[in-house]
């Protein structure tokens, strides 16, 4: 085989190896960082509870079409949930504005732009209305940062 066809051959591998690490490198490491959350959904926030001990305890029963998101490997959460009406749990206070912390998952139903639109903290969730649709989520740091402030308690 000429050097000329070795070269050719070789450049083709290379490239072949290199469209396939683009591809397959993005999709593992979409896989590794999903790979701990669980997502679920439940006619009312009763339904939640019952099922999810994690579920804050928070939510009203009546809360409808919830769904819940969480890292089974830390304490990020998402939630949403339909509150009849259309007022927040009495244990969510006003957050200045620009406290919020990030939102450490992703959900195709959860708004990507939460984060800038915190107006309310509820126990160790950060959230905000629109209209009578609850979204919330709690970032890791704040459940390890309760369970130590109630470990000394």
């Amino acid at each position: 085989m000429s050097r000329k066809t070795v070269a050719l051959i070789t450049a083709g591998v290379v490239v072949a190896l290199g469209v396939a690490a683009a591809i397959a490198v993005p999709a593992a490491n979409e896989w590794r960082d999903n790979r701990h959350q669980e997502t679920s959904s439940y006619a009312t926030g009763a339904e939640a509870k019952k099922a999810r001990a994690s579920v804050p305890r928070w939510l009203a029963d009546d809360a409808e079409s919830v769904k819940y998101s969480m890292k089974t490997t830390g304490g990020e959460r998402l939630l949403e949930a339909a509150l009849p009406d259309g007022r927040l749990p009495a244990q969510c206070t006003a957050l200045p504005a620009g406290n919020a912390k990030e939102v450490q998952l992703r959900a195709d139903w959860f708004p990507e732009d939460a984060r800038g639109r915190a107006t309310h903290r509820c126990g160790t969730y950060y959230g905000y209305l629109e209209g009578h649709t609850l979204y919330a989520w709690q970032h890791g740091d704040d459940l390890l940062n309760g369970e130590r402030a109630n470990a000394g308690s």
